[in-house]
């Protein structure tokens, strides 16, 4: 179970380094090539920057000023990868303390409700990751496929896959954790279905209301201790 905790470990934290680099690219969405006439330029946008490049090489970004103009899914996804970034720290955190190869947490049985705490917590993690980008390739699918969408169409960038990667290793390490702490809780329910049987085996030798039987030495004859001491006494005179 160990190995698999550290398998476990090692997924999440793969997961939470995609979703923070997912977080922080700039290529949620890239022009489409098909509908643009001029193909030595192109627009990337992120969830905190518009850039634009060209053939050259050249990359100019701008930052959005301001949220309030911003559009609602942007800010959603926001706030999703953002808590998939605290979700996937905390579980990072708790699964180090209730691994059982650290010397931290306590007994087992903490341990085991510590790890199936963070696996919890890569869960959520995997789910806001894996909810915020799909919720953004659907916005860009929706206006790509749309015949009355107009304006700039764009394309999937490459921070959705990535997201979308560091979801699944998130939930696959959350999965893991969670199914790691069952033989620890078996383990000590075994032993205490031990310990009770034993018990009634103890009790259940003796009939109901019969005593226990006391093995009793009998008592000492005085009479002949003081006869020994009486006669030790006349030897010595």
């Amino acid at each position: 179970m160990s190995s698999l905790q550290i398998l476990a470990l090692l997924s999440g934290l793969a997961g939470l380094g995609a979703t923070i680099a997912a977080t922080v690219s700039n290529e949620w969405r890239a022009t489409s090539r098909a509908s643009s006439v001029i193909t030595a330029t192109w627009v990337l946008q992120g969830l905190w920057n518009n850039c634009a490049g060209n053939a050259i090489g050249a990359l100019h970004c701008r930052p959005h000023h301001t949220i309030f103009k911003l559009e609602g899914y942007i800010q959603a996804c926001r706030g999703l990868m953002i808590s998939a970034i605290c979700l996937g720290f905390f579980g990072s955190t708790f699964a180090l303390v209730g691994m059982k190869c650290t010397k931290i947490g306590g007994t087992d049985k903490n341990k085991a409700r510590i790890a199936c705490f963070a696996g919890v917590n890569f869960l959520l993690s995997g789910i806001c990751s894996l909810s915020s980008c799909s919720l953004y390739a659907h916005r860009i699918t929706s206006e790509f496929f749309d015949p009355m969408f107009v304006a700039q169409k764009y394309e999937l960038g490459a921070a959705l896959f990535i997201g979308w990667s560091g979801s699944i290793l998130c939930i696959l390490g959350g999965t893991m954790l969670c199914f790691s702490i069952a033989g620890s809780f078996t383990k000590s329910r075994s032993q205490a279905n031990y310990i009770y049987k034993g018990t009634a085996s103890h009790i259940s030798s003796y009939p109901r209301g019969q005593a226990k039987p006391v093995t009793q030495s009998p008592p000492p004859d005085y009479r002949n201790s003081s006869r020994m001491q009486h006669f030790d006494k006349n030897v010595y005179v």
